[in-house]
């Protein structure tokens, strides 16, 4: 049997059972708007509903996600606030979820980045605490122990074939700024990308989450993202919701996504402001009188006296209209006392004194379930739970209900003026039922995770609004400490806590803590910077407790040393350490700084009084190591890092900086033992694993290379940089066992991931000009080039492709500022030197001596990306073996000599390095070629034995 069409009466009635009255226009122009091409000129996907609190802007939000339903929709509501931009793109996932759309990319990286945010606080609270003469209640201010992040990799720039020729130069640049970036995160580094995920968790995961909406977007008609208390969210939100909506910062946004934005205020000029023509403006105000009207006629209130009465007590505010018409007042009577208190108002009609004294007592939390309920109302109210959340101004969202802030304030106003003692009292009882809580929970907790653990957090933030509520004096420099103790972690608990502090001064109308409200939450910086800009705040006024000043000057320098901005640092760290002359991590901190700036004597100095401090601060010991590492003091670094390995043998940092001292110092075996230890102890991720990998391809062990990275590549997860360079390391190696079909695929590989290191393209780049793709081969090396300008063994490669491509000057540019760059020498003298006599030289022979030519340049371009070379004289052999031209032969000699002779007498590790792989060269074609072409007797003798 066909369905029944429905009738005009019941429309009606459908209409009448939804309670909803007024905002005719409002709705009438969303439903329009979801019926035009999202391409129109007219069509609107940015909605800004606001007006005071209470005039309806959630009712409201209600009717339009329920219109988006109709039309087919994904519709995603975020009632409640969210203090980041990545809580709220978890939320639209989640939500998403629900409508069986996953978002399961952006769950995948989410998670991993929730994962890594787990471990970075592990770490940054794995130090033991310190001994301090200020501060003793506080937990420790932490920073990586590995200091060697900061500068350790730095000493492969120090090694002849990074600094200078070495084709895996950006790896080492990859390293090191994975070490920069280490101190925020502390303890045992990561990848660069696990870094930036962790500083910058809006820019790695909003592209990803923005992809992923896209997908959705494309199996429904419509996806409408409704964002609502827009006045609490907006400070967290304004820009990342401004570049998703307007910019391409992080992606496209889909052309059929609307988002809905509901709150108090207008919007932020300040990010706004140039894009407000584009936002569709829906302004709110009260009801008018004729609206009002027919909400109380749909409550059954029509006798005109008590009509009048209701409008004039609510003020026509839709809220306040629809509570004082829930209680049905039958005769005038019942509301004759218009000048009644606004609480007196909302609970007019309820006689029963149970009921009365649970709802002002559920006034008092800021939120409250069942278990907070029976905590606070009396034993003869505990069973009136169910009518409470049925109040008209109560919001209930999965078990958690908050009153509306135009029923809240008037309460909380009339118990504290009432009765201060009972105010007190009550919100003393209400602070140690959450410090009840958060004991409990922090039995199963371990302190490094408390933090980014939500129960605990939110019990600990409900402790501290009501210690303040009950003595806003006396928990007032506490708050403020703990305020420090959040700018450690995420710009969202900074937030938060700062509008918990303005919560509390609203609430109690206190003068001191409305003032540091107004402070803390005006504070500028979102995101990562928000941390900074409060900590600016905390600093510059009085009323922070020594303990927390302390806190303060190191999380703030440490957040200014990050950003590189280390005169602000230095002052935050030496004003620590006037705070507290003896606090050994200040003293780490401050020497960290020194030896970023260059100044390692000052930075062994603070070390060695931290030590002196505490014996067992195994960090410290690393990065005296690398101040005594740049003086030049390499058995001294040795020995303070067997000490911090004494401390913790499985201490990755330190393995990997007496690694990198072992083979700056020529004890290769034991420079790589060392650093497949520290790959194995450090986390999954971790740039060791780079660091031992780039090893062994010096050594010229390139089977190894290939068999490490077969289980690396296996891995479900690698950051795209991680696996670019994983993917080029292995394709190189490839090339170098003469494996060219398999290794042109995974370089490629390497070249086509996001956010490839230069590492990827300069090899890509050697491996397609010998291939013969000269086009390809430019336009790689280049793209490595933009990112590392000064790459020799790039711009060698570059130009050698130039050549080939018959662009002889440009070739010559190229190859004259390799050299100079090589060999520290004017561009006019490498050019005259080197680069025409090469250019000269191959342009001859290019045609007739092509086999023999092609040969020797690409065993070039791979031994000058080694420190030692396995089988090089099967190598020079197997290219005199092609009879290159006795005329080339003798004119290859003539250049290697001048190499020889340039750097002959000079010091420097990569000119000591060039000496010996040209000695070696030199004689291996004194062995095997004929009599003119050998080198004379002084160069032989010079250079350092096979």
């Amino acid at each position: 049997m066909a369905e029944r069409r429905l009738t005009r009466q019941d429309l009606v009635r459908r209409r009448r059972r939804s309670g909803f009255v007024g905002r005719r226009d409002e709705i009438s122009t969303f439903r329009t708007n979801l019926g035009r091409n999202p391409e129109a000129d007219d069509y609107q996907f940015l909605h800004h509903v606001h007006g005071i609190a209470g005039v309806g802007k959630t009712s409201l939000l209600r009717q339009w996600v329920a219109i988006a339903d109709e039309h087919g929709a994904a519709a995603v509501h975020l009632a409640d606030p969210v203090h980041s931009a990545v809580e709220a793109m978890a939320a639209i996932s989640e939500r998403l979820s629900r409508h069986e759309l996953p978002m399961k990319r952006f769950d995948k990286r989410l998670a991993h980045y929730q994962q890594r945010l787990h471990e970075a606080q592990q770490a940054l609270r794995a130090q033991p605490p310190q001994e301090e003469s200020i501060g003793e209640q506080s937990s420790p201010p932490s920073l990586p122990r590995t200091i060697a992040a900061q500068v350790g990799l730095a000493g492969l720039g120090m090694v002849p074939v990074v600094g200078a020729l070495a084709g895996a130069v950006d790896a080492a640049q990859v390293v090191e700024g994975a070490h920069r970036l280490s101190s925020a995160v502390g303890g045992r580094l990561r990848s660069p990308d696990d870094v930036r995920l962790l500083l910058d968790p809006v820019g790695v995961l909003t592209p990803v989450f923005l992809a992923d909406l896209a997908e959705l977007a494309e199996r429904r008609p419509w996806v409408v993202l409704f964002i609502d208390v827009y006045e609490r969210t907006g400070p967290a939100l304004d820009a990342w919701l401004r570049d998703i909506a307007f910019t391409d910062v992080h992606g496209a946004l889909a052309a059929n996504v609307q988002i809905v934005l509901a709150g108090q205020g207008r919007l932020d000029t300040r990010f706004w402001g140039d894009w407000l023509d584009l936002v569709n403006d829906v302004s709110l105000d009260v009801f008018t009188e004729q609206e009002a009207r027919a909400l109380l006629a749909l409550q059954g209130i029509t006798v005109e006296q008590v009509v009048e009465v209701i409008l004039h007590l609510s003020g026509r505010l839709p809220v306040l209209v629809h509570t004082l018409a829930q209680a049905r007042p039958s005769d005038a009577g019942a509301v004759a006392d218009p000048s009644g208190t606004a609480v007196e108002r909302f609970l007019k009609w309820e006689t029963d004194p149970a009921r009365r004294t649970a709802a002002l007592a559920c006034a008092l939390p800021l939120r409250f379930n069942e278990d907070v309920y029976r905590s606070v109302v009396p034993p003869e109210a505990v069973d009136q739970y169910p009518w409470v959340r049925g109040l008209a101004f109560v919001t209930d969202r999965a078990g958690q209900c908050r009153y509306h802030d135009v029923v809240r304030t008037p309460m909380l106003r009339l118990q504290r003026t009432q009765s201060p003692s009972r105010w007190q009292q009550d919100h003393t009882s209400l602070a140690e039922l959450y410090r009840s809580w958060r004991v409990r929970c922090e039995e199963g907790l371990p302190e490094e995770d408390r933090w980014t653990d939500p129960l605990w957090r939110d019990y600990r933030c409900n402790e501290t609004y009501h210690r303040l509520c009950a003595d806003p004096r006396q928990a007032l420099p506490d708050a403020l400490e703990e305020i420090t103790e959040a700018c450690e972690h995420d710009g969202g608990a900074v937030r938060r806590w700062a509008q918990l502090l303005a919560q509390a001064a609203a609430d109690t109308a206190d003068e001191a803590l409305t003032t540091w409200g107004n402070r803390l939450t005006s504070a500028p910086g979102q995101e990562a910077s928000a941390a900074v800009g409060t900590l600016d705040v905390l600093l510059r006024h009085p009323g922070l407790p020594a303990s927390g000043q302390l806190r303060a000057r190191l999380v703030r320098g440490r957040a200014h040393r990050r950003a590189e901005r280390y005169a602000q640092a230095h002052a935050d760290f030496a004003a620590a350490l006037t705070l507290a002359p003896d606090h050994a991590v200040a003293h780490v901190e401050r020497a960290l700084t020194y030896l970023l700036t260059g100044r390692p004597e000052q930075a062994r100095a603070d070390y060695t009084r931290a030590i002196e401090l505490d014996p067992e601060l195994d960090w410290a010991y690393v990065g005296r190591a690398q101040a005594l590492r740049m003086q030049g003091h390499v058995a001294a670094a040795l020995s303070d890092l067997d000490r911090a390995l004494a401390i913790d043998p499985a201490y990755a940092a330190a393995h990997a900086e007496r690694s990198l001292i072992l083979w700056e110092t020529q004890r290769r075996d034991e420079a790589l033992r060392g650093m497949t230890r520290a790959a194995q102890y450090a986390p999954p991720g971790s740039w060791y694993r780079l660091a031992m990998l780039q090893f062994l391809g010096q050594l010229g062990r390139h089977t190894e290379v290939v068999k490490h990275t077969d289980g690396l590549l296996a891995e479900t997860y690698l950051p795209s940089p991680h696996r670019s360079a994983l993917l080029a390391y292995r394709g190189w190696a490839l090339h170098c066992l003469g494996r060219d079909d398999e290794a042109l695929p995974r370089l490629a590989q390497a070249a086509e991931l996001a956010e490839a290191p230069p590492v990827a393209f300069a090899r890509y780049g050697w491996v397609l000009w010998e291939a013969d793709r000269l086009e390809e081969a430019e336009q790689s090396f280049s793209r490595a080039l933009a990112m590392a300008p000064d790459h020799t063994w790039c711009l060698g490669g570059r130009g050698i492709t130039r050549l080939y491509d018959g662009r002889v000057d440009e070739a010559i540019d190229d190859l004259a500022r390799s050299f100079a760059l090589q060999f520290a020498l004017p561009a006019s003298t490498a050019e005259e030197r080197w680069a025409r006599p090469l250019v000269a030289l191959l342009r001859e022979h290019r045609d007739t001596d092509r086999a023999a030519l092609g040969a020797a340049i690409r065993l070039s371009a791979i031994v000058c990306v080694q420190q030692e070379w396995p089988g090089l004289a099967r190598s020079v052999a197997s290219v005199l073996l092609l009879r290159p031209s006795p005329r080339l032969l003798a004119g290859g000699v003539r250049l290697i000599r001048q190499v020889d002779d340039t750097v002959a007498g000079h010091s420097e590790d990569r000119h000591a390095w060039v000496m010996r792989l040209a000695g070696s060269v030199l004689r291996l074609i004194a062995r095997h070629s004929p009599a003119e072409t050998q080198p004379a007797p002084r160069q032989v003798r010079r250079t350092a034995p096979d």
